[in-house]
């Protein structure tokens, strides 16, 4: 089976004020189906790799592919159109928007990459939130949510757009056991049943013995793999 994802010596270094090595000559495939979970201490790199594999920084020396497609040569503008395309993201703080309702962040986007009409966005969401658990809380604003709800929501707007790709930057830091069950539980599915490639930064052990492939980090290299 072919990768989703693809890193092939991946390094990224900020130069400002002086140079700094985050991501150091990583090399890394994901295919369809698997969750993986990348561990190790505060300040390894995780997330710095979570970014170059989510399009969201370019490295400074190695190359991103994205179902086989080499991504250093695209503008900003070809990016964003992948990103909205094929990957999305759950972050440990859920980012919804807090003058929107549920429904509106999950539409958000759909509206924004403009392959549905109002009508079919309207039904596509309703689908992702009876999916998530939340429907029943769609015309709520984050604020009026639990932090498990307001979690979930955050994986439906990530799903809004049917991505192969799920990206997750410890998704559930912010959750009590019983949520972080639940999200647990939710990735597995999205991995196992709907054959999507799920990768997560995480510290959470539960959600790394979860996982079918653990990468551990450290200094910005991969140092181990179970």
């Amino acid at each position: 089976m072919s990768a989703l994802i693809e890193v092939r010596s991946a390094t990224k270094v900020l130069s400002d004020p002086e140079p700094f090595t985050l991501v150091d000559g990583v090399s890394l495939s994901v295919e369809a189906g698997q969750m993986v979970a990348i561990v190790g201490p505060s300040g390894c790199g995780k997330s710095s790799l979570l970014y170059l594999l989510g399009l969201l920084d370019r490295p400074t020396r190695g190359e991103v592919l994205i179902d086989g497609r080499q991504t250093g040569g695209l503008n900003d503008g070809e990016r964003t159109r992948l990103r909205l395309e094929r990957i999305g993201y759950v972050f440990q703080f859920h980012f919804l928007l807090p003058e929107l309702t549920a429904r509106a962040n999950v539409a958000l986007p759909m509206r924004r990459l403009g392959r549905k009409s109002g009508p079919d966005i309207d039904q596509a969401v309703q689908a992702l939130l009876e999916k998530l658990g939340v429907a029943t809380q769609g015309d709520r604003r984050p604020d009026r949510l639990s932090g498990g709800q307001r979690q979930r929501v955050a994986i439906a707007r990530a799903l809004a757009n049917d991505p192969a790709i799920l990206l997750g930057d410890e998704p559930t830091g912010n959750l009590d056991s019983v949520n972080t069950r639940l999200v647990i539980e939710e990735f597995q599915r999205l991995a196992h049943i709907e054959g999507r490639a799920v990768v997560c930064v995480t510290h959470d052990e539960g959600f790394a013995e979860a996982a079918d492939r653990r990468i551990r980090m450290l200094d910005g290299r991969i140092v181990d793999e179970s």
